[in-house]
């Protein structure tokens, strides 16, 4: 959060110089007087520019989110087995799962990417049930997968599918695997436009072009299983195709923030008053 309210800073003092700049969801209005309005939706429609329409904001026509992330359970084969993980989010709510036998994100990505299929006033309610589940509490998910391996717990609730495909490549005694739960949370992220103060702003513009093309994306699957869920032929869309989804797409990415404001709310814990 320090990082993009500094980013934040320099741009509004004019020293921002870079071309092409990351837009946080949690800042996302801040952010956009200080971006070049091109008409990347427009020109992406013409076929000017080589990128999925749907990977730009309808509203703001000159961001692009050129990256997805979904979310999944993980679970330690010695200890829980593939058909004791629940295969919907409301299997967590039955009484075996009650009593420290799941860990759960105390930032709650996972359960806010429910609310564009549930709704906010259902998420919420929902919330308050898993956290009286009374879970493991915790922050950080690489770290907790790699304390799967060694044993230390059975269930792991909506880690990011790539962050959880980077801890298994290293799970060299095959201990962790994966559910696909559904509905699947999936999220855009990596939202990027052109500085209306880049030195370059063509190139920018080309850069991002690059990045949600079908090359780009590609790379973006090969190095870190990143391609959008709206590339066809992505990793996210292939894991997704016939499945019920819960996307986080530009009608919420802006949201997102109040969404998990008010689950943490629901979870229990006490929240920052706003100044």
């Amino acid at each position: 959060m320090e990082n993009y309210q500094r980013a934040l800073t320099e741009m509004k003092a004019g020293f921002a110089k870079w071309d092409v700049n990351y837009l946080a969801a949690d800042y996302y209005p801040e952010y956009l007087p200080y971006q070049k309005k091109f008409d990347i939706l427009g020109m992406a429609e013409q076929g000017v520019l080589r990128m999925e329409p749907k990977l730009i904001d309808p509203v703001n026509r000159h961001v692009v989110a050129i990256q997805s992330n979904m979310q999944v359970v993980a679970y330690q084969r010695d200890l829980t087995s593939a058909a004791k993980v629940p295969d919907t989010w409301e299997g967590f709510l039955r009484p075996e799962f009650n009593g420290r036998k799941f860990a759960l994100d105390v930032r709650p990505k996972a359960v806010a990417a429910l609310v564009p299929l549930w709704g906010l006033e259902k998420t919420v309610a929902y919330a308050r049930k898993l956290a009286a589940q009374q879970p493991i509490w915790f922050r950080g998910e690489q770290r907790l997968l790699i304390s799967m391996i060694a044993g230390e717990l059975g269930v792991l609730y909506g880690p990011n599918y790539k962050s959880f495909k980077l801890v298994q490549a290293k799970d060299s005694l095959k201990k962790l695997d994966y559910k696909v739960v559904e509905p699947i949370p999936a999220r855009l992220t990596e939202a990027e436009a052109v500085l209306n103060m880049a030195a370059n702003p063509y190139a920018g513009l080309l850069w991002l072009e690059f990045q949600a093309s079908p090359e780009g994306q590609k790379i973006l699957d090969d190095v870190d299983l990143a391609a959008s869920i709206f590339s066809s032929g992505s990793v996210h869309e292939q894991l997704t195709k016939g499945k019920q989804v819960s996307v986080v797409a530009w009608e919420h990415y802006s949201k997102m923030g109040k969404y998990e404001e008010e689950i943490v709310g629901a979870f229990g814990f006490p929240r920052a008053e706003k100044q």
